[in-house]
């Protein structure tokens, strides 16, 4: 059975947001106390989040599929709807979240990392916050905007600062398993390691991670053997360490011979031929091994590798090697940057940033894409014509009308607001001012205003009388 999976596909989708509600104050003696209608509650988002005590991505590759809960929706006497509850999903150190093309979004790396996955959807206006001097008794609600919907790949490169690599039955998992605390499984047949391991290993003052992965063999770089599935786990070591075997029973195999395979696999994969490598030659313990180890650390040393001979088994070497691979960490670790405090990035908008596109594809249709105007279509009731002037008028006091117009568009043509697969299209009609000027005095009640007094009203009635009386002497025959 699988207990260790590194690279995941997962659909998540974030909460939609509540709708808004459009309700009107009641009470004795008060019937008409204005709108009163709450705004719904946000979607939840579906949130990334680093977990040490998190090692493996078996749970997603067991439930792909993930939802955060929808906002509630608003409900009168200004009641906001709940928002919805955000969804955490906990991933190992070292997790690279990428789209379905491959291009990465984060690199979570570090305890408490965070990448917002999708991002919950607005909840609705309610009529209560849509009333203002102009517009004293809306009678709708804004819709609330659907969550995020997000195919996305996880991947998992193992956070250490030393690799071992090496042929299959090098002696990778013993080495790790006398350095460390690490008990990784141990058997004389090729591919015993099928998952990464790792061990921590103390040398004097310096602590560092070293990682057992999965052997190497020719053409491992195209996929062959564990293939992509090793390598990927070498990305964020800062040592490499090749462990050569001194006493394999292949006649056509040397370290010589091994140590050129595994460099020019490092080569093609890309990326790893700058780091610093040390020659670990293992298994000096058998006869043979010893001799051969001997015999090829001349030529090893003329490469400019440091080479060490050990034996897992009978623990020779092994003090000196831990303590040469702290001094490289610890020069590594000096030669990077310091890590900064958080910064809040700002990307202002260019100055002639409209926020909206017009474009006229080759079938005539004027598209419209924009993230204020998507989203407000997507916050229209259409079956409610006071929503649809409300949104005309938003569109036009963005200067939607205006771009149309520049861009040849002329009555009668058809204007598709939002991408292909998801748009509302419709025949344009320009106009001076859209929406409510064309509707009348749309969101407006009278029987909301406050009360004249009764000496005002006795004054514009008689106002009225004397004006039609003025007319009737205008018009009457001589």
């Amino acid at each position: 059975m699988t207990t260790f999976v590194d690279r995941v596909e997962l659909h998540v989708a974030a909460g939609n947001g509540g709708h808004g509600c459009a309700s009107v104050h009641r009470e004795k003696f008060k019937p008409l106390g204005g709108p009163d209608g709450g705004n719904g509650g946000r979607g939840g988002d579906v949130i990334l989040i680093v977990d040490q005590s998190v090692t493996t991505l078996l749970d997603y590759h067991h439930s792909p599929h993930r939802k955060a809960t929808n906002g509630k929706p608003g409900e009168g006497g200004n009641r906001s709807g709940k928002d919805g509850t955000d969804l955490v999903l906990p991933v190992p150190d070292g997790t690279v979240v990428m789209d379905g093309a491959g291009n990465v979004l984060a690199d979570l790396v570090g305890h408490g990392t965070s990448y917002v996955a999708a991002q919950g959807g607005r909840g609705g206006l309610g009529n209560a916050a849509l009333s203002s001097a102009r517009r004293k008794a809306p009678g709708f609600a804004l819709l609330g905007v659907p969550g995020d919907l997000q195919d996305i790949v996880l991947e998992l490169k193992t956070v250490a600062d030393v690799a071992l690599v090496g042929y299959p039955s090098a002696g990778k998992s013993s080495l790790i398993s006398v350095l460390s605390a690490a008990k990784p499984k141990i058997a004389d047949y090729p591919f015993t390691t099928l998952v990464p391991n790792l061990g921590v290993v103390t040398a004097g003052e310096t602590v560092y991670t070293i990682a057992d992965v999965p052997g190497l063999i020719p053409g491992a770089s195209q996929g062959k053997g564990l293939g992509l599935e090793f390598l990927r786990h070498v990305e964020r070591c800062s040592v490499l360490v090749h462990i050569l075997d001194t006493a394999t029973l292949e006649s056509e195999r040397d370290p010589i011979s091994d140590l050129d395979m595994i460099e020019e696999e490092l080569k093609q994969y890309g990326g790893l031929d700058r780091r610093p490598r040390m020659v670990v030659l293992n298994k000096i313990d058998v006869p043979d091994g010893k001799d051969l180890a001997e015999m090829v650390r001349p030529d090893l040393e003329a490469r400019g590798y440091r080479v060490f001979e050990v034996s897992a088994v009978a623990h020779t070497g092994l003090r000196e090697l831990s303590f040469a691979l702290a001094e490289l960490i610890a020069a590594s670790r000096a030669a990077k940057p310091q890590e900064e405090a958080t910064r809040i990035v700002i990307r202002p908008k260019a100055v002639d940033d409209s926020g909206f596109t017009v474009v006229q594809e080759e079938d005539g249709l004027f598209r419209v894409r924009g993230e204020k105007p998507e989203r407000w279509v997507r916050q229209t009731d259409f079956s409610n014509d006071e929503a649809v002037g409300y949104l005309a008028d938003r569109l036009n006091r963005l200067g939607v009308e205006q771009s149309l117009m520049k861009a040849g568009a002329r009555s009668g043509d058809g204007v598709a607001i939002g991408p292909e697969d998801n748009a509302v299209v419709f025949d344009w009609e320009p106009t001076v001012m859209a929406g409510a000027e064309m509707l009348g005095r749309r969101g407006e009640d009278h029987r909301l205003d406050e009360p004249r007094p009764a000496t005002q009203r006795r004054r514009d009635k008689q106002a009225e009388r004397d004006d039609a009386t003025q007319e009737f002497n205008d018009f009457k025959p001589f």
